[in-house]
């Protein structure tokens, strides 16, 4: 058989599928509003119909179910899948039956005499009207709970011996959630005991058929007492000091943790609320959500061609997936690394297939290549993320630095300038602070390069800086949950190096945020929050992977590597930092050179990358940037 045969047949089979699922509703509302009409006759002459009455009831019965039939239709009741009624979709329910009950009211007060046999009386209307609401829903609450026990049954777990005992922390929003996952679903495979949560208002409280039995600081005794396998928290929005202070609680008790899945993952679609989890560094270390600026973002992005640049690196494909939500007419991926650009380009494409993507193999530092494309294509908006990042590999390499960090941003954001582009927004870092690396000071020289294009061209140039984001390519985490899967031990540089962090869906997302926001030449400087001691990073990873710092996982301590500081900083000696409307995005003041002088600079540098004297590079670095402390 064809391809096309079975994809007919298998179409025909979920029509009919579908049909008997509907025919069998329709007919079983046919039924129960029939018994509530005939009931509400009964009762209105206790049971004890007079030949006339009788006769009424019966021509009356056909009228009223097509008027409830017809409310229920208009409030779009037969749209929704039975299995899933909730409390939310009570209303449709309840606006059909209360319209259905005014239609008929309005008959029985406008129809004349000589039509009586078609006016139902007021009493029987009223009966009428509650029987019928409440039998049309309790038969779906009722064919719901049947499935669900079929469900559960049918995935072999229907004996409650077999499922695994668990708390939940958190009886919020999220909390109801998970439970409704966990008791509509057969193949989870847990039983839950009840609740843990702080509100002292919930204590005691049953939320969705789950008491709430205690606090937090009654985990330990409830899980003992109830021998509970684990512990899963069920707080979507959990702050870095509740999720550590449960973890706390539990690792004392040596009690397994478990989470949900963040807000920000559930509402992109990422994952589902039951998609449970163990409790990972970056639910530690996450912040509260992004609340971006919707409606100046769609109109900075949507229907505009728009260009990311390093589109396969860890910020650029965030961006580009960031990007995607806002509708831009075409998405450029720039990306001279073939795998990752394919990479980001077919996931792209899964997830918005309407979307016209073009990826584009190519070097930011080929100015012939990018004249070609960008003459080709005209970007209106260029976000530049291409860059060489790893400071201790740019401290052997600073000519490669040169030339992707400084070369490159200044011939990609030219030709830019040149096509017309509306906006150019280059990512930084804080590494560009004062910096003591080739790779800080080239990014630092990047800003310089921007700034100076802001002074020439008519397009809007802005760089944003921010910190560590979390999980990048060559980051801290990665590479120390790599040393933990191999039994250690985890390397920290030194015992008080502390940094910042960020997620990448935050930081890209703030990124967009600062491009729509700026007016040309500004250098956000994005809220990094607190910062982070590295060891202790490495304590909680261990921990969280089972392990006993230490003991079962040794911590050594390696020196601080060249072109490291102990401290990042946000903002130079002299700048200023003001607040934008945005509360986690500032605008660092910082007064731009001379044109003169970051031009002779730029010469200069593009001179001695190519000689490959590197020595030379540091000088020169060091004489274009005062603030910089480089190693020889």
């Amino acid at each position: 058989m064809t391809k096309d045969r079975l994809d007919e047949n298998s179409a025909r089979g979920l029509f009919w599928t579908r049909m008997f699922s509907r025919s069998l509703q329709f007919g079983l509302d046919f039924l129960i509003l029939s018994f509530a009409f005939v009931a509400a006759y009964l009762l209105r002459f206790e049971f004890s119909l007079s030949e006339e009455s009788f006769f009424k009831m019966v021509v009356q019965l056909p009228l009223v179910l097509l008027v409830e039939f017809l409310g229920l239709f208009l409030a779009g009741v037969y749209s929704f899948i039975w299995r899933y009624v909730g409390l939310a979709d009570l209303w449709a329910f309840l606006k059909a039956i209360l319209g259905a009950g005014f239609v008929l009211l309005l008959m029985r007060l406008a129809l004349p005499a000589v039509l009586g046999h078609w006016q139902v009386p007021l009493s029987i209307i009223l009966m009428n009207t509650v029987f019928a609401f409440a039998g049309i829903v309790s038969l779906r609450v009722l064919r719901r709970v049947v499935y669900e026990r079929y469900e559960r049954h049918r995935s072999g777990n229907g004996d409650s011996r077999d499922l695994k005992p668990v708390l939940l922390v958190g009886a919020g929003r999220a909390g109801v959630l998970v439970v409704k996952e966990i008791q509509g679903r057969g193949d989870m495979g847990l039983r839950i005991l009840g609740f843990v949560d702080d509100d002292p208002q919930k204590q005691g409280a049953v939320v969705q058929g789950v008491k709430v039995l205690g606090t937090s600081r009654d985990l330990p005794r409830l899980a003992r007492e109830l021998e509970a396998d684990h512990v899963i928290i069920t707080m979507a929005q959990a702050s870095r000091q509740q999720l550590k202070r449960i973890m706390e609680i539990c690792e004392r008790a040596g009690i397994k943790t478990r989470i949900i899945p963040g807000l920000y993952e559930i509402v992109e679609g990422r994952v589902e609320v039951s998609s449970i989890r163990d409790v990972e560094i970056e639910d530690l270390l996450g912040r509260e959500p992004v609340q971006l600026e919707q409606e100046s973002l769609a109109e900075f992005l949507g229907g505009k061609t728009v260009m990311v640049t390093g589109a396969g690196g860890s910020i650029g494909s965030e961006i580009s997936r960031q990007l995607a939500r806002f509708a831009p007419g075409t998405l450029l991926l720039l990306e001279r690394a073939e795998f990752v650009l394919f990479e980001i380009d077919r996931e792209l494409r899964a997830l918005h297939p309407e979307l016209e993507i073009v990826p584009l193999v190519a070097d930011v530092g080929d100015e012939k290549r990018i004249r070609a494309l960008m003459g080709k294509f005209r970007p209106e908006i260029v976000f530049h993320a291409a860059a060489h990042k790893h400071v201790p590999m740019m401290e052997t390499n600073p000519t490669e630095a040169i030339k992707n960090n400084v070369l490159g941003t200044w011939t990609i954001g030219s030709v830019a300038g040149e096509v017309g582009a509306e906006a150019f927004v280059m990512i930084s870092t804080d590494k560009a602070v004062n910096p003591t690396s080739v790779m800080g000071a080239s990014k630092r020289v990047a800003e310089l390069a921007v700034q100076e294009l802001n002074s020439k061209y008519s397009t809007s140039y802005v760089a944003v800086r921010f910190g560590n984001v979390m999980g990048s390519a060559g980051s801290v985490i990665p590479i120390f949950r790599e040393q933990i899967l191999k039994g250690g031990p985890v390397t920290v540089t030194h015992p008080e190096m502390v940094r910042y962090f960020m997620t990448i869906p935050e930081a890209s997302q703030l990124v967009l945020q600062a491009g729509a926001m700026g007016a040309g030449g500004e250098i956000f400087v994005l809220d990094m929050g607190d910062p982070v001691r590295i060891l202790d990073l490495a304590k909680d990873m261990i921990s969280l992977s089972g392990f006993n710092p230490y003991e079962d996982i040794d911590i050594v301590f390696s020196g601080i590597r060249p072109g490291e500081k102990l401290y990042e900083e946000l903002q130079t000696v002299g700048e200023d930092i003001s607040k934008t409307r945005h509360p986690k995005i500032f605008i660092g003041k910082i007064v731009p050179y001379p044109s003169e002088e970051v031009k002779a600079a730029l010469r200069e540098l593009g001179e001695i990358s190519l000689n490959g004297q590197e020595t030379d590079i540091r000088a020169c670095l060091s004489r274009i940037l005062p603030e910089a402390r480089l190693s020889r």
